[in-house]
């Protein structure tokens, strides 16, 4: 089958937050190369990858060192089937954990060492947050400028900063708990629309996530990387890169800093890209993409019927 091979489509990889019960139980039935794909990395996590995935409990699923490998298997899911039907990505990116997924499609980074790498650093934030415990909050309706000030009011002796800058109005923070239940009220004295508290296991994107960068330097260490076939828009610099020591060392230093999610489709529209898909559970990057520019096409496909209706169009 001929690869839709044109220079504007670009492959979006979610990140924690987009998982539920039940993901990528349709496609592990309906494909055995997908079944290949779960199986092979369930042996490399040595857990019970499928029946967190497709029985939960949420309890469990939810857990950073469980979620973060079951959103990045079906996400690679997702990807080897959309290539099957001869859509094949010119540009890629991933939110957070999802530029992981974003290195395995540009091919720098072998499947089996993905999961491994994505398996250590679940872990590692995992016990950061347990280690130094923190929080995040989304902030919607101040601009950028509002939340580095209120962050900056707020901190004290403490940690809080902007996590992810996904979209405009929408903004992320992260930090101690104090620290972030100060910011949270300062931003609604400066007229935030909506103030909402996150559940999950750690402050990341922020220096809390100190605790786990060595082991995650000396994860990187060992991996081959290779030049991506694709440009991979970093996190960290929201630009395209290819070469092997930038991915390795951008990787490092995206564990304590913000996504620039906006700044990334902004650049990736700009380089011509606006036949986006998200690959991978959930919708979270539709939207974001949505609220960003109105014009940009994306399509969410992260199930078997994703798949039939992007077949049948």
């Amino acid at each position: 089958m001929s690869i839709k091979h044109t220079p504007n489509v670009a492959f979006l990889f979610p990140g924690q937050g987009s998982q539920y019960v039940g993901m990528g139980q349709d496609l592990y039935g309906a494909d055995p190369a997908v079944r290949d794909l779960f199986d092979e990395a369930e042996t490399l996590l040595e857990f019970p990858l499928k029946q967190i995935c497709f029985e939960g409990p949420e309890e469990v699923l939810k857990q950073t060192r469980y979620t973060q490998p079951a959103i990045f298997v079906h996400s690679l899911a997702i990807d080897l089937l959309l290539r099957r039907q001869g859509i094949a990505p010119d540009a890629a990116a991933g939110h957070s954990l999802g530029e992981y997924s974003a290195l395995v499609s540009a091919g720098a980074i072998a499947f089996a060492d993905g999961v491994r790498l994505v398996k250590i650093r679940g872990e590692l934030m995992q016990r950061a947050g347990d280690l130094r415990p923190g929080t995040m909050a989304a902030i919607l309706g101040l601009s950028p400028e509002q939340i580095e000030s209120v962050c900056a009011a707020a901190a004290g002796e403490e940690t809080v900063q902007p996590a992810n800058f996904n979209c405009p109005g929408q903004i992320v923070i992260s930090g101690s708990v104090p620290a972030v239940h100060r910011a949270m009220e300062l931003a609604k004295e400066s007229g935030a629309k909506i103030v909402k508290e996150l559940v999950v296991s750690g402050a990341f994107h922020s220096p809390l996530m100190g605790e786990a960068l060595h082991g995650l330097k000396e994860a990187l260490a060992t991996v081959d990387v290779r030049p991506a076939a694709v440009p991979v828009y970093s996190n960290v610099k929201a630009q395209p890169v290819t070469s092997p020591e930038e991915i390795r060392a951008l990787l490092q230093q995206q564990l304590m800093a913000p996504v620039r999610w906006e700044e990334i489709l902004r650049n990736m529209i700009a380089a011509g890209h606006d036949d986006f898909y998200e690959v991978g559970p959930g919708r979270v990057l539709q939207g974001l993409l949505k609220r960003t520019d109105r014009q940009a096409a994306c399509r969410a496909v992260g199930t078997v019927d994703d798949l039939a209706m992007e077949k049948d169009g």
